[in-house]
């Protein structure tokens, strides 16, 4: 499908963190969809600076892409404080960032994504939106069992059991590497949207905005800015080729 396809489904609700793979997804759900209205999840998080970045890639987009400005819709914050400390984690806790005896690295939250989709459904439900897109993927990622197609597709057919809706749940990036991750971004919306995504998008999981890599912000040593940055040399000694959709 082209992404310049014009919009075939009323509305979308993108899992919108402020990073690199949601900044993706939402540019992707403006490309499709006639109304796209974003969510984002305060759940403690060590890197509560994805929050103020979600503002800013949004704000760019709607200054620099007015193809889409016209369908971006409201921003959504909701609080899960509550379940960040249940939940904890290295993402919510000052802990190592390491592998567990589970064979799970240390930052995962148990049942993150789960949580947020049915907060995102009943949302979505109230806002007459049929689509949850989510940057999801199982291709480079942390290992998180959440991220995996079979969970999210269990978990559609549950929300819609319990809902009477008839969801859909979007996981552009399911199949990608980082660095077509990159080339989606410039398949989507060119050179600016890559520049938004380094200069703008947050994805450090230790909440470092200090030195601004070639890749964007971050601390460089995490799992979420090794990822970053590999996908992002890959991409540029491929010639920075946009992603074929």
């Amino acid at each position: 499908m082209s992404v310049s396809a014009p919009a075939t489904s009323p509305g979308a609700l993108v899992l919108f963190s402020g990073g690199q793979d949601s900044t993706a997804c939402l540019a992707w759900a403006l490309e499709r969809y006639e109304r796209v209205e974003t969510v984002g999840f305060d759940y403690g998080q060590r890197h509560a600076i994805e929050l103020e970045a979600r503002d800013a890639v949004r704000a760019r987009i709607v200054a620099e892409f007015p193809q889409w400005a016209d369908r971006l819709g409201e921003d959504h914050l909701l609080d899960l404080r509550g379940f960040g400390a249940v939940g904890g984690s290295a993402l919510t806790t000052e802990r190592a960032i390491e592998m567990t005896d589970r064979g799970l690295p240390s930052t995962f939250v148990p049942g993150r994504n789960l949580v947020f989709l049915t907060y995102a459904a009943a949302l979505a439900d109230r806002r007459g939106l049929t689509a949850l897109v989510g940057g999801m993927c199982e291709t480079d990622f942390s290992g998180y069992p959440d991220c995996r197609r079979d969970t999210l597709d269990a978990m559609q057919t549950a929300l819609n059991l319990g809902m009477e809706r008839d969801f859909v749940i979007e996981t552009p990036l399911m199949w990608l590497t980082k660095a077509q991750t990159w080339g989606l971004a410039k398949t989507l919306g060119g050179d600016a949207l890559v520049a938004i995504t380094v200069e703008d998008t947050h994805t450090c999981y230790l909440g470092e905005r200090g030195e601004l890599h070639a890749w964007g912000h971050g601390c460089g040593h995490c799992p979420a800015c090794d990822l970053r940055a590999k996908g992002w040399g890959e991409w540029n000694a491929a010639g920075q080729p946009a992603l074929d959709v």
